[in-house]
């Protein structure tokens, strides 16, 4: 499995999946759960709507799966992070757990490759090294398993493709 950390759009990128970093509503948000609904089109929506239909919101740390709609990818793969707050074991368990889920959930899928967005650093103040750590850490962990080929870490800043960079070549060492 090749592990990369690209600086762009998500939205923009052709993969078998892009994850979402969503809300528990599903129903789209600000930063990256927005855009990826506003460009997806209203596909995502009507499928994150079938999915609250039938099992509710969609709980911290774990993740679901829907069309892309408009978007290149096949599938958008929407995981809830944690509100950091006052932080501790439990966000950062909380975080890992939306890594993992999201990884086996694309190897459910027979998906070859998926990219990721820095997931709960935004608006849900997880603090960059951390989240950064923990992502590199938890996608490695499947690096022996043969049905991902790809894992893209897709940076919207200059800061955080700098900062998962580091975190990846530390991880290689």
């Amino acid at each position: 499995m090749k592990i990369k950390v690209i600086q762009g759009d998500i939205t923009t990128i052709k993969v078998d999946a892009i994850v979402n970093a969503a809300n528990s509503s599903l129903l789209g948000g600000s930063g990256v759960d927005g855009a990826i609904h506003r460009k997806g089109g209203r596909a995502i929506l009507e499928a994150c709507q079938k999915i609250r239909a039938s099992q509710g919101k969609c709980g911290v740390g774990q993740a679901v799966i829907t069309t892309a709609g408009n978007l290149p990818a096949d599938y958008v793969i929407h995981t809830v992070g944690p509100v950091w707050n006052d932080g501790g074991v439990e966000k950062e368990r909380l975080l890992k757990n939306c890594y993992k889920n999201s990884m086996e959930l694309a190897i459910k899928n027979q998906l070859r490759t998926i990219a990721f967005p820095c997931i709960s650093t935004g608006i849900y103040k997880f603090p960059k090294g951390l989240a950064a750590q923990i992502a590199i850490e938890v996608v490695s962990e499947f690096e022996n398993h043969k049905a991902i080929d790809e894992v893209v870490f897709v940076c919207f800043n200059l800061f955080d493709f700098e900062l998962y960079t580091h975190c990846l070549q530390k991880e290689s060492r």
